[in-house]
């Protein structure tokens, strides 16, 4: 390792009474030394606040109480703005750091220099209960890839499809700062994150499985199919804005890709405004399919039919 550079941890807590200790007790127990400790309660109203503030007594670590809930970006930032370290993790409270994991990601960007903007490992992801449900990145017996995991330029892999595991990155200060922290007018950071900091940074990965991610009915990724889910929004306008960086068609095509998948989903959702901005993109990009009409008519007559749609999913 070439240094020491101070390392933020921000630790991001809404509801998780239940896990927060562990979350923060995971920052405490790295086996890299050079830490900051950042707990932010985003207004919980559960017990996590005590939970926190009897922690930081013993621990000492800087804490911030939110009177009103924020939200993950701007919650973030308030703690950004707080952070003195070289480098930044974005610690979910119900997520936890393996002992390496700040030790690998310090290593490995500092071994490969300023090019490289963001960190990011394999993940197990477990249930509430703390059970495991395997890897994010499939893997065979002996724990090895079953498929090597790219690194580098992924910008137009992160176009295409979700690739890096949420809670698993870890990312120079200066990249978040140069992009003005995460954008407070969206409603979760990661997708935008990833498409505006891998336009101009490179993307390094350890092959090793570094952290743990709780799988909970109330997260993100179990509201993508519910009724008129408000993250589909903003996944439209990070869309935009990946239109207006992209170079070549090849990135076109992976963003078109995105478009379709998502498309789907508002519609089926009854997202209709996500619906008409991906289908206007859609437009510019010159997509076309069989069906492109009946989305149209679907956007104009705005059908209630979640409720049948639910029900057809549900049976398959």
């Amino acid at each position: 390792m070439k240094g020491n550079p101070l390392v933020s941890i921000i630790c991001l807590c809404y509801n998780h009474e239940r896990y927060v200790e562990r979350a923060v007790m995971s920052a405490l127990g790295q086996t890299y030394g050079n830490l900051e400790i950042i707990v932010i309660d985003d207004a919980s109203r559960d017990g996590s606040r005590a939970v926190i503030e009897k922690l930081a007594k013993i621990h000492g670590f800087k804490t911030i109480f939110n009177e009103q809930n924020l939200g993950n970006c701007r919650t973030f930032n308030k703690g950004l703005a707080l952070a003195k370290g070289d480098y930044v993790i974005d610690l979910a409270a119900d997520d936890v750091l393996l002992p390496d994991r700040v030790a690998e990601g310090v290593n490995s960007l500092e071994g490969k220099g300023p090019e490289y903007g963001v960190h990011f490992c394999d993940i197990e992801l477990i249930d509430e209960k703390g059970h495991s449900l395997g890897a994010h990145f499939p893997r065979d017996e002996k724990g090895d890839l079953v498929t090597p995991v790219q690194e580098g330029d992924l910008y137009k892999i992160i176009l295409e499809k979700y690739y890096i595991p949420t809670p698993a990155m870890m990312m120079r200060r200066s990249v978040l700062e140069e992009m003005g922290g995460y954008d407070e007018g969206l409603s979760y950071e990661d997708f935008d994150f990833w498409v505006r900091s891998a336009r101009n940074y490179k993307y390094a990965f350890t092959d090793r499985v570094l952290m743990q991610k709780h799988v909970l009915s109330g997260s993100l990724s179990t509201k993508q199919k519910l009724r008129k889910n408000p993250h589909l929004l903003s996944t439209a306008i990070v869309c935009e804005k990946a239109l207006k960086l992209n170079k070549t068609e090849n990135e076109n095509q992976a963003l078109l890709k995105r478009i379709n998948y998502e498309l789907k989903w508002a519609l089926a959702t009854e997202n209709w405004e996500a619906a008409e901005l991906f289908l206007k993109i859609k437009k510019q990009l010159g997509g076309t399919s069989p069906v492109l009409w009946i989305q149209k008519m679907a956007i104009k007559t705005k059908p209630r039919w979640y409720g049948f749609l639910k029900l057809l999913f549900s049976e398959h």
